[in-house]
């Protein structure tokens, strides 16, 4: 008898939510990282690509699953929720219904990621405000003039509110699991990291480009900052997807834009992108 209707009701209870992920394979008793946690927001989670459970636009495809499948624990939990802030970690999400993500983390657990932050400020909304102040203005800086209209960088100052928020967390993480590897995986490239942009397919005008690029940048570096004074360890995943940003053609752009061309939320990346993300993990991991 066939096997495929089988498989077919096991694939649809998977999107529908009803059913755990397929489990990963039995790793051998030498694995360097027996035991994983992923911990994050979307950019983790994977919003809206391929093989979602519902609650938490969590992904079968995010970067989490496509480590766990490189280095293959014998255990492996993706808390990761979209919409997740820095507080999630110790607070249920109740528009998701998702537990405190640090439920997750054991005392034995060996390896942790963490991608956090973005939604603290949040960098996604102000691209998003940026877009719509922008949608009819091709040149000029109307978002730039908006967040600093008082004189003050009022953008760079709610960037850098994030850091004892994150080095808080860096620090539940190891008060719960100190024998973990703790991993902070920043952001990737959003706006081209050269020229005006591609107004209006995304409708940022030309001023605002380097100056939304650089908030972007300076999130990675508060994110940096703090694995360092929190004994974790930063992952770069921006400079390995320059050239992918959501300007690009569909098959070279690794972030979606504000109207996705492929599977994924808008500004966030897509399953190309995810895999880059993965890449750049599992390389540190080797390090």
């Amino acid at each position: 008898m066939s096997k495929r209707p089988a498989f077919i009701a096991i694939l649809t209870a998977l999107v529908a939510g009803t059913v755990a992920a397929p489990a990963v394979s039995a790793a051998p008793e030498t694995t360097t990282y027996p035991s994983y946690v992923s911990l994050g927001d979307s950019y983790t989670s994977g919003s809206f690509l391929p093989f979602v459970v519902p609650r938490c636009a969590r992904s079968a495809g995010n970067y989490p699953r496509l480590v766990a499948d490189t280095i293959e624990p014998r255990s492996f939990t993706d808390a990761s929720c979209a919409g997740a802030t820095t507080r999630a970690m110790t607070n249920p999400q109740v528009a998701t219904g998702n537990p405190p993500q640090f439920d997750a983390l054991r005392r034995d657990t060996a390896l942790v990621t963490l991608g956090i932050g973005g939604n603290d400020v949040p960098a996604f909304d102000i691209v998003f405000n940026c877009a719509v102040r922008d949608a009819a203005v091709p040149h000029g800086s109307p978002c730039k003039d908006f967040y600093t209209q008082s004189g003050t960088d009022t953008l760079t100052e709610q960037i850098r509110a994030i850091a004892p928020k994150v080095g808080a967390a860096l620090d539940g993480i190891h008060q719960r699991s100190p024998k973990a590897k703790t991993l902070l995986v920043g952001y990737p490239v959003v706006m081209p990291e050269t020229g005006d942009g591609c107004w209006p397919i995304v409708p940022i005008s030309d001023g605002d480009v380097p100056f939304l690029r650089d908030k972007i940048k300076l999130l990675n570096q508060v994110l940096r900052e703090q694995a360092t004074q929190h004994s974790a360890t930063y992952v770069d995943t921006y400079t390995s997807s320059i050239g992918h940003d959501m300007c690009q053609a569909p098959g070279t752009k690794w972030i979606e834009g504000p109207i996705p061309t492929d599977l994924a939320a808008p500004l966030h990346p897509n399953a190309l992108g995810a895999r880059d993300q993965a890449r750049q993990v599992v390389a540190e991991l080797r390090r």
